[in-house]
């Protein structure tokens, strides 16, 4: 065939192509991806601290899609579980407010055992095929714990009491533990973390909410257990 014909023929089978998959650019980024956004939800840094008996959470107020701002004033850091349970979310809306609502039921069902709520709600979406794989993450404090759960079930306690998730995560918690061997309280470092994180994460902004439980609180949580 001719070079005119052959070149008609590749257009051809490039239009019937789903546009993720339609021309391939430099350095392995698609021309629509680059140009049009990835069409990814891009919101959020949340940052948690645990320190001298007390634990904090931080989140920004971004909300993005590709390229562009929504609003800068979102809250996504909810209390649970009667006021005894912290909880702050990144990824696709829809998969963190499904967690959400299923970690609600299992504290319903276990109140005031974050942990033990945490590890039977990831032993239910294992086996249920239309949520193993939800775009979410979530982290969950309460006065005793500090988790992570993510949408493919698994469910991680860190090691020094820092988490950090989202598309600032990253720098949020390399901050946090740069600045934990300081006098710094648990609340002053994750607003100073998240401050730099938002300086350097282009969807992070320094709208932030806070939340956390401090000494008092917890002395008032453990005599209402009593």
């Amino acid at each position: 065939p001719s070079p005119r014909f052959a070149m008609l023929r590749l257009f051809s089978r490039m239009a019937r192509q789903p546009a993720s998959r339609v021309s391939k650019g430099f350095r392995g980024t698609s021309y629509y991806s680059s140009v049009h956004g990835d069409g990814k939800w891009r919101a959020t840094t949340i940052l948690s601290i645990r320190k001298d008996g007390e634990v904090y959470m931080v989140g920004d107020g971004q909300v993005s899609f590709g390229d562009m701002r929504l609003k800068p004033n979102a809250k996504k850091i909810r209390v649970l579980d009667s006021g005894r349970v912290i909880a702050g979310f990144a990824g696709a809306t829809a998969d963190c407010l499904t967690l959400i609502e299923r970690l609600e039921t299992r504290l319903e069902q276990r109140p005031g055992q974050l942990m033990r709520a945490c590890v039977e709600m990831a032993k239910g979406w294992r086996t249920d095929k239309y949520l193993r794989h939800l775009s979410a993450l979530l982290v969950v404090v309460d006065k005793d714990v500090s988790l992570t759960l993510t949408g493919n079930g698994d469910v991680v306690e860190p090691h020094d009491g820092v988490i950090g998730i989202g598309s600032g995560g990253p720098y949020a918690v390399a901050a946090a533990r740069a600045l934990m061997d300081t006098d710094m309280s648990a609340k002053d470092i994750a607003l100073k973390a998240m401050g730099i994180a938002a300086d350097m994460c282009v969807y992070t902004n320094h709208e932030f909410v806070v939340e956390g439980f401090s000494v008092e609180d917890i002395k008032k949580l453990n005599e209402g257990k009593e």
